[in-house]
This record gives structure tokens, C-alpha cells and sequence, in this order.
């Protein structure tokens, strides 16, 4: 017997003892299913949360919905693994095609992430309480006298950890312009590293490549890019990349691109991987790290790798990040797990908003196409409703023809976007939440197809960011 049972049962036969036969109403204990919440993490202007579903009865659930409210002032943004719609503070999930058949002691969650501060309210399934059984409503008879339990509260209360919600010191401008400076030959016009457009203030080298070592980069500068330059070595790179320090530029370097195949799975070579790229920090000066695996990455381990290079390498280490725009629709997975897991020591995310299609924005209403305000406006409020801080958000754009198969833009389009970001000006058909004064700013892919193409993007996007609040 379970010791609250018994605790009940003395209590009972004191009070019959003290008052004689009373009528005692015995608690209600669930029965049948219920919905338990959780709030997974908050980062003081937002939070996650999560339900769980559990058939506690005897038969097959088919459906299930969850209802319930939220404090004034606070909002859904993404969610996952069920439908929602919304009046008012109220909020209702349903499940998907796939998750609501439920058998008895069988369960299924879902989750969301939501603006402001408090949690659920008023909460049903399937129209009944969440907690499950019924509440009597009829009062006995007799009342036994009660007396209010005391309580002292402690004298120290207990320790937090608040989220980050500040910025770190950064040794990248208030708004930037981002580039990707190509380490191989194609169509586009080879540069020398020193002769990349005083515009760029972040360019990253593309591309660090895996080893035969699980989680291993090397890098060294490649001979068909040599070649076509007639001559560029290592050691021409290293002075070239004083150069651009001297200019108060800071180069890092990118790990992966479309054919990269650097894993990062386990224990082993999240040390690798730090330990390499550390290395190579230290060999030729990079100020930083880009993650642009486009095959995939695990995002507990590539989160170990990161903190154990930034460890080493200080503060300063400045940590990017280039995710396909897939990768970054769910909280929950990939890069989108990643870029959370990490904000406290994460720099920027330059989201491809390019080679999409259509994706499902902040509003989780319409799918808008690529190459578009809406798309990049949308997708960036994603981002910024799900916990990153606007300065942590930024817009990556092709630098114009040649350079993307898709969701190639007019570069004033990207100012365009900013402006609706930033001051809720200038907007499409979507319009964000509130704005985002902080937002990061603006990359390319590529520096080298930017000036192909005139160096049209960082002539029209760079001084734009100077007039950002």
C-alpha cells in the first residue's frame, strides 16, 4: 500500500475518533487520458513547451486535442507534431495524422515555442480537464475542521541560472555584411584573399575538408585556385590574412559546403574536430569558425566541439553558422537544436534563404516562395520567435546570377527585408510579430560571384546596414 493511502486512513480514523462518522469526500484520481506540461527551457522573453498525451483508460484513443490559454501579451510562434489554431489567448492543438491513434497506456507529445512570460492555463483534452477524473461538486455534509498547514519560506532563495538575453562583447560591428571567399576555381573570378572588397567586414574561406580521421578538417590552399592565380601558396595566404586584420576585417574559416563530409557523431571526434580546427586557428590566424555541413550534423556533438574550441581559443572566438533553410524550421533537430543549444557563445546564423523552394514562416500559415520579402521576413521571425536574439540572425542571400539555382534577389530587396526587420517598414504581405532593431545584417555566397557580377550586393547592402537602428 502506498504510503499516502495510509497517511488518508489514519487521517480518517483520527477525525472519527475526534468528531464521530462524518461523511468524507475521497480525492478524484485521474482516469482515462491526460495531458502533462512541461516547460523544457526560457530564455526570459520566450520559452518551449511541451504536452504529453497519455491514454490512461482501457480503450483506443483515434484523436486528441489540446486546449488551452495564454497571459496577455503572449503568443505561439513555431510548433511541432500537431496542427493549431487560435482566438484570441486561446490555443488549440490537434493531433497529426500520424500521432493520434492512441492505445490504452500508450502516449504522444508535441511542442511550441511561445513569445512573453507565464505558462498554460485552463487546459482540456478533448474537452475534458487535462489532469483526467472528475472533480465532486457536491459538499459533504459535515465539514471535520481544518487548519491551514504553515509554511516558512526560506531565507535564501534558491539558485537560478537566468538565460542569456545579452550579447556578448563582439568584435564584429553592430551590423555586418558577410562573405564566402572561394578556395577553388570555377566560373567565377578568383581573388587573391588581401584583394576581397572593402565592403565585406566577416569573410569566410571556403572550405575547410574532412579527413580520413572521424571529425578531422584540414585546410591548406587549393592548387587549382593556385594555378589560376599564378602562384598563391600558404604562406601568401597567412600575410594576406594580416592584411585584412590590419583593415579590422576578421576571416574565419567554413567547415563543409555542399560536398562536405565532415561528421561529428560521438565523443571522439567532437574532440577531433576541436582539436583540428584549433590547430588551423593557430596556423594561419583565423579569428573563427563557420559550420556549413549540408549533409547533416548532430547537434550534441558539434555543440561538444564548439564549446571545447571556444575553451580554448577565448571569448573572441567567433562561431557562424550557414543551414540550409530546412534546417532550420523545427527547434527541435539539426541546426535549429544547435544554434539554441549554443546561443550563449554562438556569433551569428546566416540561414540560406536561397535553393529552397517554399517554406513555412513564423506565422505557420503560408508557405512563401523563395526569392521573395515574405520569404526572407518570415523565415528570419522563425528564427527569432523560437529564442535567437536578433543579433544572432542574419539574412544569406546569393550575390546574384551564377551564384544559387534559385532565390536569387535584387540586392534592394535584401535592404527591403532588413527594413522590415528592423522597423517593421517596407514589409510584404507578412508583417513580423514586433520588430527587431539588433538584426544582425546581411551574407552572400559568394565574394567571388558578388564581383563577377559588379559587386552589385555589397555596394547596395553594405552601406544600407550603416542605417539600421
Amino acid at each position: 500500500m502506498k504510503r499516502s493511502r495510509i497517511l488518508l486512513l489514519s487521517l480518517i480514523t483520527t477525525l472519527v475518533a475526534a468528531f464521530g462518522a462524518v461523511w468524507v469526500a475521497m480525492p478524484a484520481f485521474a482516469a482515462g487520458p491526460t495531458a502533462t506540461f512541461v516547460k523544457v527551457s526560457d530564455w526570459g522573453t520566450g520559452w518551449e513547451g511541451k504536452y504529453t498525451v497519455t491514454n490512461g483508460g482501457t480503450t483506443t484513443i483515434t484523436a486528441w486535442t489540446v486546449a488551452f490559454d495564454l497571459p496577455t501579451g503572449s503568443r505561439v510562434g513555431t510548433f511541432w507534431d500537431a496542427t493549431m489554431t487560435s482566438s484570441g489567448q486561446r490555443f488549440t492543438f490537434t493531433n497529426r495524422s500520424w500521432n493520434g491513434n492512441l492505445a490504452p497506456g500508450a502516449s504522444a507529445s508535441f511542442g511550441f515555442n511561445a513569445t512573453g512570460a507565464g505558462s498554460p492555463t485552463n487546459c482540456t483534452l478533448n474537452g475534458a480537464a487535462c489532469g483526467g477524473g472528475t472533480t465532486p461538486t457536491t459538499p459533504p455534509t459535515t465539514r471535520p475542521p481544518t487548519t491551514p498547514p504553515t509554511t516558512t519560506p526560506p531565507t535564501t532563495p534558491p539558485p537560478t541560472t537566468p538565460p542569456v538575453t545579452q550579447p556578448p562583447n563582439s568584435p564584429l560591428p553592430k551590423h555586418f555584411l558577410t562573405g564566402y571567399w572561394h578556395n577553388f576555381d570555377n566560373p567565377a573570378v578568383e581573388l587573391r584573399l588581401r584583394d576581397v572588397p572593402n565592403e565585406y567586414d566577416l569573410i569566410a574561406v571556403a572550405f575547410a575538408e574532412a579527413t580520413s580521421t572521424p571529425g578531422a578538417v584540414t585546410f591548406g590552399i587549393d592548387p587549382g585556385l593556385s594555378s589560376a592565380l599564378g602562384g598563391y601558396t600558404n604562406a601568401n595566404f597567412v600575410s594576406d590574412v594580416q592584411t585584412l586584420h590590419s583593415r579590422g576585417k576578421k576571416v574565419i574559416l567554413s567547415v563543409g559546403g555542399e560536398t562536405g563530409r565532415v561528421a561529428v557523431n560521438d565523443a571522439t571526434s567532437a574532440t577531433n574536430f576541436s582539436n583540428t580546427v584549433y590547430g588551423l586557428i593557430q596556423q594561419y590566424g583565423f579569428d573563427g569558425v563557420d559550420i556549413d555541413l549540408e549533409n547533416g550534423l548532430n547537434p550534441t556533438y558539434m555543440a561538444q566541439a564548439l564549446r571545447s574550441l571556444r575553451n580554448r581559443v577565448g571569448a573572441n572566438l567567433i562561431i557562424t553558422m550557414a543551414p540550409q533553410t530546412i534546417d532550420m524550421q523545427n527547434p527541435t533537430v539539426s541546426y535549429f537544436k544547435l544554434a539554441l543549444d549554443i546561443r550563449d557563445i554562438l556569433t551569428v546564423v546566416h540561414t540560406q534563404f536561397y535553393n529552397s523552394g517554399s517554406m513555412l514562416g513564423c506565422d505557420q500559415q503560408f508557405a512563401y516562395g523563395q526569392g521573395t520579402v515574405n520569404f526572407m521576413t518570415a523565415l528570419a521571425c522563425t528564427q527569432l520567435e523560437a529564442g535567437l536574439r536578433p543579433d544572432q540572425v542574419a539574412l544569406g542571400l546569393p550575390a546574384g546570377p551564377g551564384a544559387a539555382g534559385g532565390g536569387i534577389v535584387a540586392p534592394a530587396l535584401v535592404n527591403q527585408a532588413l527594413n522590415c526587420l528592423a522597423r517593421a517598414t517596407n514589409c510584404g504581405s507578412f508583417v513580423p510579430p514586433r520588430t527587431y532593431p539588433g538584426i544582425r545584417g546581411a551574407m552572400t555566397w559568394s565574394i567571388n560571384w558578388d564581383v563577377s557580377n559588379g559587386n552589385n550586393f555589397a555596394r547596395t547592402v553594405k552601406p544600407h546596414l550603416a542605417t539600421l537602428p
